[in-house]
C-alpha cells in the first residue's frame, strides 16, 4: 500500500470539494462552510476497525463540544479502499453514531473511489455524486443540516438534479475533475 503523506491527501480533498462538490453545485450548502474554513479534515490512518471506531467517538466528542466547527471529513487515506468493505465501515460506524447517544445529532454521509449506488452500473456517471480521492465520512450536524434545507427550495430535488447533471457531464469529464 502507497503511504499517503497529511498534506496530500488534504489538499486533493479541498482540491476535490472546489471543483466537484461545490464547482459543479452537488451540495448547495458546502461553499460557505468551505469559505467560511468552518470544515475539519481529519485524517484517519487506524489499522483496525477498533482504532477506527475510538477515533469517531472522538470526532464526534470534538464536534459535540466545539461548536465552531461545522462539520468533519474523516479521511481514510490508507483503509477501507475496498467498496464493500466500506460499506460494511459505514454501517458499523452509523450504528456507533445511533447507539453511542448522537442519534438525531449527528448525521453521517459517504464518499469513496469507487462509490456505485445500488442497482447502477459502476460506469454509470451519476455515481460521481459521491465519488472522492479516498474513502470519506461526512459527519454533519443535524441541527444545521435541518436549518439549511427548510431555506432552500425544494431541497428533494438535489439528488435528482446532481445525477442530471453528472450524466450531462459524461465520465470522462467527472474522472478529469476527480484527478
Amino acid at each position: 500500500m502507497i503511504e499517503v503523506a497529511e498534506p496530500l491527501a488534504i489538499s486533493r480533498v479541498k482540491n476535490w470539494l472546489a471543483k466537484v462538490v461545490i464547482g459543479l453545485n452537488f451540495c448547495p450548502f458546502a461553499k460557505k462552510e468551505f469559505e467560511r474554513q468552518s470544515i475539519r479534515y481529519c485524517l484517519d490512518f487506524s489499522e483496525s476497525q477498533t482504532d477506527s471506531l475510538s477515533r469517531l467517538i472522538e470526532e464526534l466528542a470534538l464536534l459535540d463540544s466545539d461548536p465552531a466547527i461545522e462539520t468533519t471529513l474523516l479521511i481514510y487515506p490508507q483503509s477501507y479502499q475496498n467498496f464493500d468493505d466500506y460499506l460494511d465501515w459505514i454501517e458499523l460506524a452509523t450504528t456507533l453514531v445511533a447507539n453511542g447517544g448522537y442519534n438525531g445529532i449527528f448525521q453521517l454521509a459517504s464518499f469513496h473511489p469507487d462509490y456505485c449506488f445500488a442497482g447502477e452500473s459502476p460506469d454509470d456517471p451519476a455515481n460521481y455524486t459521491n465519488r472522492s480521492p479516498y474513502p470519506i465520512i461526512h459527519i454533519l450536524r443535524e441541527a444545521s443540516l435541518t436549518r439549511v434545507l427548510n431555506n432552500f427550495p425544494d431541497p428533494e430535488s438535489i439528488p435528482q438534479r446532481n445525477i442530471v447533471r453528472a450524466r450531462q457531464l459524461g465520465i470522462e469529464a467527472l474522472q478529469k475533475l476527480l484527478k
